[in-house]
C-alpha cells in the first residue's frame, strides 16, 4: 500500500492538477491523505470535488505551520511506503512505479526533478545538479538536498523522523539528516516531478536562500542539538 502525504495551504490555483496527476498513479487500497491548515481559498471545496475514495482529507486543522501540517499528514498514513508530496507541483506519469521499485531496496529514495515557474516555463532542467544533491550526513548539513516532493521512504522509517523535534526550519531537512544517520539511501536521476517555484510558495525553501548568514548558522545549530538527541534517544531504545 502507498500512502501520498500533502499538505496544502490556500493552494487552490495549482491544486487539481497535482491531485489528478498523483491519482492517475495509485492503485485500488493506495490513499492521497491531505492535510489542510485552514485554507480561505476553497481549497478544500475543490478538494470535495474529486469523486474516488482514495483521498482521505484532514481538514479543520490550525497548525500555521508547514512542517507540522505535514506531520499530521504522516502521522495518519497507513501505507507501507509513504511519498511526501507540495500542493503546486505536477507528477510525471512514471513517478510511483519508479521510486518503488527502488524502495524495495532502500529506504528512502530521492528523485530528481524539473524547475518550473508559475506558468510552467522551465527555469532549470535539474535540481539535483542545480543544487548539487548527492548523499552524505555533512554534505547535507551544510546544504542540503533532501527536497520533501522528491523523497519517499519505507514506513519503518517513521521511528526515526516522528515526532518532528519543534521550532526546526523543515521537515525536509530533518527526514534527510535522519535518513542519512539510520537509513539506506540513494539519490536517483530520474526526473519525475515539475517542481514548481513561484511567489505564493510556503511548503519549501527557495533555490537560493534569502535568510541572512546568521540565521543559517543557527538553523543548522537547532538541527545538529535535536539530531544528537533523537541518535541518543534511539540508541537507547535499541540497547
Amino acid at each position: 500500500m502507498i500512502s501520498v502525504c500533502m499538505a496544502t495551504y490556500n493552494g487552490r490555483k495549482y491544486l487539481k492538477p497535482q491531485i489528478d496527476s498523483i491519482l492517475a498513479q495509485l492503485k485500488p487500497g493506495d490513499e492521497l491523505i491531505i492535510s489542510d491548515d485552514a485554507s480561505t481559498d476553497g481549497s478544500i471545496d475543490l478538494i470535495k470535488t474529486c469523486k474516488t475514495g482514495k483521498i482521505k482529507l484532514l481538514e479543520n486543522c490550525n497548525f500555521r505551520n508547514p512542517v507540522l501540517n505535514f506531520e499530521n499528514a504522516i502521522k495518519n498514513a497507513g501505507g507501507d511506503y509513504i511519498f511526501l508530496s507540495d500542493q503546486d507541483d505536477v507528477w510525471l506519469p512514471e513517478k510511483v512505479s519508479t521510486m518503488c521499485n527502488y524502495l524495495k531496496k532502500y529506504d528512502v529514495v530521492v528523485s530528481d526533478c524539473v524547475i518550473i515557474d508559475s506558468d510552467g516555463s522551465i527555469l532549470h532542467e535539474s535540481f539535483q545538479d542545480f543544487r548539487k544533491a548527492k548523499k552524505g550526513f555533512v554534505r547535507n548539513f551544510i546544504r542540503n538536498g533532501y527536497l520533501g516532493c522528491c523523497i519517499a521512504f519505507r514506513r519503518e522509517m517513521l521511528k526515526y523522523y516522528l515526532p518532528f523535534p519543534k521550532g526546526i526550519a523543515m521537515h525536509d531537512i530533518w527526514i534527510g539528516l535522519m535518513s542519512e544517520l539510520k537509513g539506506e539511501t540513494i539519490f536517483i536521476p530520474d526526473k519525475l516531478i515539475l517542481y514548481r517555484r513561484h511567489e505564493d510558495t510556503l511548503t519549501s525553501r527557495e533555490l537560493k536562500s534569502s535568510y541572512s548568514f546568521v540565521y543559517r548558522i543557527r538553523y543548522r545549530l537547532v538541527f545538529a542539538f535535536f539530531v544528537f538527541l533523537r541518535y541518543l534517544k534511539i540508541k537507547f531504545q535499541d540497547s
